[in-house]
């Protein structure tokens, strides 16, 4: 999953890329509110993580330009005041949920786990196709009752086809979704990772879920 973070405090905003990384997620993060919005038209995230009080554009103005684009993205708002005024500006803005500072990170990582299982992306925390299961909170993956091991990237390329079964997804869709924009890898880094989860998660069982769409991209298939 790809989360973009705006937050101009350069300490809270290497604090959570750190964290969000480490968990899994791809993070692209933007320093001010200008920077902000020119991210989240660009390229479609998952969730955003948006700081109120930002230079050049504050947050609450970002949210609103957004919503009045039609990007429909999750926002998580971050401020330092806890004022109920402050609350209630940013939902009416069109926020999902806030989080005042200073926050523990476990609390902002169970926030964002909270978000992306709202519909339309997933209701619950556990993926399943077939008899492969995804559980979302203890990052745990089971194949006919096997325990699979995977890294956190192919976690992430694993959760993206489960969150979207029978669909043909594209390289470049997968690539915005699963790696970030400072990402400067080889041009078949996707078929490589690709390559990894057949190995884990098909080899040695009774059908394959990863399918190949010559020429297009993937699809995970359950039967």
């Amino acid at each position: 999953m790809r989360i973009l973070v705006v937050e101009d405090e350069p300490g809270v905003a290497g604090f959570v890329r750190q964290g969000l990384t480490e968990a899994g997620y791809a993070v692209d993060v933007a320093a001010d509110g200008e920077e902000g919005l020119a991210y989240a038209l660009a390229a479609e995230y998952d969730l955003m993580v948006v700081d109120i009080m930002l230079p050049r554009r504050d947050g609450l103005s970002l949210l609103q330009e957004i919503r009045r684009e039609g990007v429909q993205t999750p926002v998580l708002l971050l401020t330092a005041r806890d004022a109920i005024d402050d609350r209630v500006k940013g939902l009416d803005a069109g926020a999902d949920d806030y989080l005042v500072k200073p926050f523990a990170f476990q609390e902002l990582l169970a926030r964002i786990r909270a978000l992306l299982r709202r519909p339309p992306l997933q209701t619950g925390s556990i993926l399943r196709a077939g008899d492969l299961e995804m559980d979302l909170t203890t990052r745990q993956v089971w194949r006919a009752g096997k325990e699979i091991f995977l890294t956190p990237r192919e976690f992430s390329l694993l959760e993206m086809l489960l969150r979207h079964p029978n669909q043909v997804l594209t390289r470049t869709q997968i690539m915005e979704h699963v790696w970030n924009f400072n990402f400067y890898g080889s041009s078949n880094v996707v078929d490589v990772y690709i390559g990894y989860l057949r190995r884990k998660i098909d080899r040695g069982f009774a059908f394959p879920l990863i399918h190949t769409v010559r020429g297009v991209g993937y699809v995970l298939k359950a039967e």
